[in-house]
């Protein structure tokens, strides 16, 4: 079969699809055993299933696995890589089957095909579910094998690239998703070129007119700024000239992504940031990037704190290099970058770097580091049957800042800022972080809530009688210590309900002269497992302990007969059932004593959640309450709960007025708050030393409307600067 070649008219003019023996030619450079007939073959097949088939550029489909390819042979990719970035998109959006790629190009290709397949055949409640359980998908691929990673983040690149001819709401639904998870993961493969450009194009979608006014200062600025690096890379050379190093340097510019961050971080316009390019030095040996980092210290005045060595400690991507600023000539800060050619290669190529063809996918053991933090999100990912909840932690592992810490062996950590001991215990393995209980730095003890600083040498102390604590919860960072810790707990609190789930229950029915033999025989029992959605009479037991359900509830259902005879209808807890409810309803369960939440105090128009203590009924929070964190850890507990306001009533709500601090303020905020038919029902007063009052106020309120009409008439009074409602004690 020949090769297909097309050419399309778009709106840019004519476009000639790329040749193929372009791609071959790109391979065969790094990998001159490539079986390029392969190649040719799979393209052949990829254009046979998408003829006839367009993108909204309109330009041919085929243009983009293509391309996608093209980006694999840039990364030097093996070539079952390279033929998958060919056929990535032949399942979804052709009528080939995997089985129909098993058949002609083997086992390790259809597998890697099925790995990039998106689950468009699964029915998901909703967008982000979908998105969720999607990457939650992608993870376990890459698990198996770190090539469907690759590929996954080739293919996304080209898609950035391709984003004009879509609508501005779906080109920041993609831009968002990238910048949130693709630039991120190429940044722990290591892949730099990768990161800096997805980071880059999806500003220029997410914030499109700074992309613009970034595009027109920095060309504006470039000839002033390229003449002032000119100068200094001058003057490096002359001294490496000088002292004898075999070196390049060069200039580079700051990415578009990396200034708006520092704009947008530091709160400053752009014409206050000066360090808008660096200098790049390329050695020959790990020595002289030492040695090349003291003659830049005795050319210009080093920045205190702004030296980094990852050369000694490698981030966990394998990137190394000496990082230092200094204050430049003009007095302008410049950063520099010193490092080997081997240490360049891999600061740009990544996992890439060290790719073996015939691994299979499997990583060589010098860059088990590299991979470490992929692994951990594969097993982590076991523990959470929520996608959602696990992809926001992995959103977190991926964004926050790093500290480096070394155990007494020497071994380097990598953990998120503001990690805690606990933190690092989880890291190490779950049982080691279960059964610690306490923590020393450089050898002395401290708190398992200290916060680990770059450098601290850290030994865990375990008891293997320990638990965990649920005050644990209130200060680790990573989001694998939370869920470890949720996770025992969670067992604990089943088993704890199930317990008295038990005992409540032969209680019951021995009032009724039955018992749990009996209870296990009735066909009625099975009618109660599928009214309240459990598998059993454990999960029974686990319900009525958690006060779901009341033991009475189940055995009318099941003893109608008994029930009657002994008077098992009779009234429950008087004190329990004439306590008002304050206008809730709880889904599910009778007879309830509720409570609302002084935390937050919620109101009618507030969207709540109910959450069911031991001894206490259901204490009902604000769905935004900052204690709703803590409660998540054993999601049995929490109900459905919902406003159903028939009587007029007042509820207690918290706010806090800030103001200039003058005679009359009081009276003046009091009156208004009056004058809006809501009583005063506490108030503290207290001053600042810049001349500000901050009155604190409890009042009573009808609901969120009435809430927000007092605000607001507060907010008008002259000299108020500030009001709002206090959530959180």
């Amino acid at each position: 079969m020949a090769i297909v070649k097309t050419a399309v008219i778009w709106s840019q003019g004519q476009r000639v699809m790329p040749n193929v023996e372009e791609l071959i030619g790109e391979v065969l450079e790094y990998n001159p055993q490539a079986d390029v007939g392969l190649i040719r073959q799979t393209y052949e097949f990829a254009a046979k299933a998408h003829e006839g088939q367009v993108r909204k550029s309109g330009e041919p489909f085929l243009k983009h696995p293509l391309e996608v390819a093209h980006i694999l042979a840039r990364m030097k990719m093996d070539v079952p890589s390279i033929v998958v970035g060919l056929l990535h998109d032949t399942v979804e959006d052709s009528l080939t089957m995997v089985e129909d790629i098993a058949g002609k190009f083997g086992k390790e290709i259809a597998e890697l095909v099925e790995g990039l397949t998106k689950i468009s055949r699964v029915e998901f409640m909703s967008r982000e579910e979908k998105q969720a359980e999607n990457f939650r998908k992608m993870i376990i691929s890459m698990g198996k094998d770190i090539r469907v990673i690759l590929i996954k983040l080739a293919d996304r690149l080209h898609n950035m690239r391709t984003l004009e001819p879509l609508p501005p709401n779906k080109q920041k639904r993609i831009a968002q998703e990238t910048v949130e998870i693709y630039a991120p993961i190429a940044n722990r493969l290591g892949i730099g070129w990768m990161k800096v450009e997805l980071e880059d194009l999806s500003l220029q979608y997410l914030e499109p007119e700074i992309y613009s006014d970034l595009t027109r200062k920095l060309a504006v600025k470039r000839t002033e700024r390229e003449k002032d690096i000119s100068e200094v890379i001058e003057i490096v050379k002359q001294n490496l000239k000088v002292y004898g190093f075999k070196a390049e340097v060069y200039g580079r510019t700051k990415h578009f992504y990396s200034i708006y961050l520092k704009m947008a971080s530091k709160e400053i316009p752009f014409e206050e940031i000066y360090d808008l390019s660096g200098i790049r030095i390329i050695t020959d040996t790990k020595v002289n990037c030492y040695a090349i980092l003291g003659m830049i210290h005795s050319l210009w005045t080093p920045v205190p704190g702004k030296f980094k060595d990852y050369i000694g400690v490698p981030k966990s991507n394998m990137y190394q290099s000496l990082h230092t600023t200094v204050i430049g000539p003009k007095g302008h800060r410049i950063e520099f970058q010193i490092r080997t050619e081997e240490m360049h290669r891999i600061a740009e190529e990544g996992i890439a770097a060290h790719w073996k063809y015939k691994d299979r996918g499997q990583i060589d053991t010098k860059d088990n580091q590299i991979y470490n933090w992929l692994r951990q999100m594969v097993e982590w990912q076991k523990d959470l049957s929520d996608s959602r909840q696990f992809l926001d932690s992995v959103k977190v592992d991926l964004f926050q800042d790093v500290v480096y810490v070394f155990t007494p062996r020497g071994d380097v950590k990598e953990l998120i800022r503001g990690a805690t001991p606990v933190d690092l215990a989880y890291a190490i393995h779950t049982e080691v972080g279960n059964r610690c209980v306490g923590a020393k730095i450089n050898g002395k003890i401290v708190p398992l809530r200290y916060h680990l600083k770059s450098g601290d040498t850290v030994e865990i102390i375990t008891n293997p009688t320990h638990a965990p604590s649920k005050d644990w919860l209130k200060f680790v960072k990573t989001p694998r210590a939370k869920d470890k810790i949720k996770h025992i707990i969670n067992i604990e609190e089943r088993k704890r309900s199930q317990d008295i789930g038990h005992k409540l229950l032969e209680k019951e029915l021995q009032r009724i002269g039955s018992g749990l033999t009996a209870l296990s025989k009735t066909e009625r029992l099975e009618e109660v497992f599928r009214e309240y959605n459990i598998k059993d009479l454990d999960d029974l037991t686990v319900l009525i302990g958690y006060g779901k359900v009341s033991p009475r509830q189940v055995l009318r259902k099941i003893f109608p007969e008994k029930a009657e005879k002994e008077d098992l209808t009779e009234k429950e807890d008087v004190s329990k059932r004439t306590r008002p409810s304050g206008g809730v309803k709880v889904s599910g369960i009778e007879d309830i004593l509720i409570h609302f939440s002084k935390c937050c105090n919620p109101v009618p128009g507030d969207k709540i959640i109910g959450y069911i203590t031991r001894g206490r009924g259901i204490s009902v929070h604000t769905s935004v309450c900052p204690n709703i964190d803590e409660l998540d850890y054993d999601k049995e507990r929490l109900v459905g709960v919902e406003w159903d306001v028939t009587e007029p009533a007042t509820y207690p709500v918290r706010i806090s007025v800030s103001t200039i601090d003058r005679p009359g303020v009081l009276a003046s905020v009091s009156a208004s708050i009056t004058s809006s038919a809501a009583n005063i029902s506490h108030a503290d007063i207290s001053t600042t030393e810049d001349k500000r009052a901050i009155l604190n106020f409890v009042v009573d309120i009808k609901d969120l409307t009435h809430l927000e009409k007092v605000m607001q008439r507060i907010g008008q009074l002259s000299g108020v600067i500030q009001v709002k409602r206090v959530m959180g004690r």
